[in-house]
């Protein structure tokens, strides 16, 4: 579409010199014509040379000057001049008259219909046989109605081409616009995609740091546990041997948990099992480790959740009751799994030595990475965490979920 319309500016910038050059050869040809009232031959050729030279200075050397409106109001006005002389001296060159027509564009809106007035004399000046039909009232009647037909005919293509021009430029303005928002949203597009990447190897991080904490941490520090408490009891075989085991066991069970955590699979007790009866597992082994009752309760239907959704409870879970033996000297646990119609809360209550929550983490003895493992776990699924304790007072932690229905949206 361009390239068509750089060509045919092109072809419309030639015709000025094709129609005089036309204009003049017919003058040349006719010049023994009786019926043409035309002046000496010479007196046209001279001045068709000066129309010519006068496109070429003003139009062709200088295209610049076109956004120079008064200038090119001066050059409009010998334009018409030159063609109204050449008329005169014949004619004839009404065939060049009406290319003053392509040259309106160098005017401003307002003296376009004047140019175009002034050219619609010219042509039909030229059509009537010349200036001499103003000295014959018999034609009056005639040339007016040719006049008011060139007139009209050119103002009329004159507000059709003003309209098309802006329609254009408004649509060349659109297109540069549309481009440069494409090129903006394309930048955005790529600053999305580093910005998700970022995001995405964050929340990995994040993944893995919890993951490690919840499994690898716990795991060595029950095995720590129970390699001390198997040295406690060197005098006693048989509580030695039950540590030991103990001990291999965790370690086992660590071991597979760090490798199912890399994966990204689902915890072990929740392989084949209900987060109901995974917790049960859960509770029982840590009870048979820290000696320390755990009463589970659970309130509602059970029904399956989404997998991250009873990862992140059963988590929760591990990393309370690991809270509870590390720090809070408890002698009862109680777990609450409570099933709403769009919530699942996970309570977690202890009768321990409790701590204030409001403390700086870096001066409590509950507030190391745990608590920011829960919270960050809980959050990616939308979750939240909750926590009440006063010190000597126990610990009262609450976990809530959002659980749409298995299938349903995240």
């Amino acid at each position: 579409m361009d390239a068509t319309r750089r060509r045919l500016d092109r072809f419309l910038r030639l015709m000025p010199y094709l129609a005089l050059a036309g204009a003049t050869v017919f003058a040349v040809v006719t010049r023994d014509d009786p019926t043409i009232d035309r002046k000496p031959l010479g007196l046209s050729v001279a001045v068709a040379a000066v129309a010519g030279l006068w496109i070429l200075w003003f139009v062709t050397l200088h295209p610049g000057w076109e956004s120079r409106r008064r200038l090119m109001g001066f050059f409009f006005a010998g334009l018409v001049t030159l063609s109204a002389v050449l008329v005169w001296t014949n004619p004839l060159y009404g065939f060049y008259a009406w290319t003053g027509y392509l040259l309106l564009h160098a005017l401003g809106r307002r003296r376009q219909l004047l140019g175009a007035a002034a050219v619609g004399v010219c042509t039909a000046t030229s059509q009537m046989g010349g200036f001499g039909v103003y000295g014959r009232p018999e034609d009056y009647g005639a040339l007016a109605t040719v006049l008011g037909f060139n007139i009209g005919i050119g103002v009329a293509m004159t507000l059709l081409s003003t309209l098309t021009n802006a329609a254009h430029a408004r649509r060349a303005e659109m297109m540069k616009q549309l481009t440069a928002a494409l090129e903006e949203n394309a930048g955005l597009h790529a600053q999305l995609l580093v910005q998700a990447r970022e995001a995405g190897v964050q929340d990995e991080r994040q993944r893995l740091a919890g993951e490690i904490h919840d499994v690898l941490a716990q795991g060595l520090t029950g095995i720590v546990t129970q390699l001390e408490a198997a040295d406690q009891a060197a005098d006693r075989p048989t509580d030695r041997r039950r540590h030991l085991d103990t001990a291999r066991r965790l370690a086992r069970d660590s071991l597979t948990e760090a490798r199912r955590s890399v994966h990204a699979l689902r915890p072990r007790p929740l392989d084949a099992a209900t987060l109901p009866d995974a917790l049960a597992e859960i509770t029982a082994a840590w009870t048979a480790q820290q000696r320390v009752p755990v009463e589970l309760i659970t309130t509602g239907p059970p029904r399956p959740l989404r997998p991250e959704i009873e990862a992140t409870l059963l988590r929760t879970a591990q990393e309370a009751l690991a809270n509870v033996a590390r720090h809070a000297a408890a002698g009862r646990v109680a777990l609450t799994l409570s099933y709403m119609e769009d919530l699942v809360t996970l309570d977690v209550r202890d009768d321990g030595a409790g701590f204030d929550p409001a403390a700086p983490r870096e001066r409590t003895a509950a507030g190391g990475y745990g608590l920011t493992a829960m919270r960050d776990r809980l959050h990616r699924i939308a979750g939240s965490l909750e926590i009440e304790s006063e010190p000597g007072s126990g610990t009262a932690l609450s976990a809530c979920v959002p659980a749409p229905a298995l299938g349903g949206a995240a």
